[in-house]
């Protein structure tokens, strides 16, 4: 995912640039509201989410935030350290999808993140959620938990269904590894990479299609339809 932060201070946005691009994310810099006015023009290329700092030197960044919302419906999440109601309501009210106060936890930021790009998706982006999701002689019934292959019904544990039915619901959309971990196992990433290897490998085994989950190496898992 393309991110565009805001932020004047260098050494700040350098140390969170590097955390983030650890996480499969691609960075922008933006040192002040114009330079992130322009970046967020119709004909550049889109970003997943907006990091926007208020402290900015040419703008105030609840203006800058007014004005990326007139233009995009990118999701924007200020980081401040305005830590009262009143600014937080004011954010919100301006159109920011979140608002996270300084000094904050890099886990919780990344979980954020994930979040309000996850309710940006386009409906049409999801594939038959909350019915059946079929792809090749996989079906995948969501509100009963069923798994079957060619009509054959699969015993999954719990997350393993939670696993697959993740990836199901956006055929060929990487899922990077920490998003994942968020969303099965409702946990930061650390110390959990082993236990989410161990499900995809268990999930391959089980429907019988190794190359029905794909590792995108250093970034995540996708789901892969079998070829017809």
């Amino acid at each position: 995912m393309r991110l565009l932060l805001v932020e004047d201070d260098d050494h700040v946005a350098a140390a969170l640039s590097a955390v983030l691009s650890r996480h499969g994310f691609e960075v922008c810099h933006a040192r002040n509201g114009e330079e992130a006015l322009q970046a967020l023009v119709p004909e550049a290329d889109a970003f997943g989410v907006v990091l926007l700092d208020l402290g900015l030197p040419d703008q105030d960044g609840y203006e800058v935030c007014g004005k990326i919302r007139k233009r995009t419906s990118t999701p924007v999440i200020m980081v401040t350290a305005r830590a009262d109601v009143r600014s937080r309501i004011h954010g919100l009210n301006l159109g920011a999808d979140d608002y996270v106060v300084k000094p904050y936890d890099t886990g919780e930021l990344l979980a954020r993140i994930h979040a309000v790009s996850r309710r940006s998706v386009p409906e049409e982006a999801a594939v038959a959620v909350g019915h059946e999701v079929r792809f090749g002689g996989v079906a995948v019934d969501l509100p009963t938990r069923q798994v079957t292959v060619d009509g054959t019904v699969v015993q999954l544990t719990r997350k393993e269904f939670d696993l697959l039915a993740l990836l199901a619901q956006r055929p060929g959309v990487v899922f990077r590894r920490e998003q994942i971990i968020s969303e099965v196992w409702q946990t930061s990433w650390e110390g959990t990479g082993r236990t989410l290897e161990v499900h995809v490998a268990s999930l391959r085994s089980k429907l019988r299609m190794p190359a029905l989950i794909e590792t995108v190496r250093g970034v995540g898992y996708r789901l892969v339809a079998p070829a017809a």
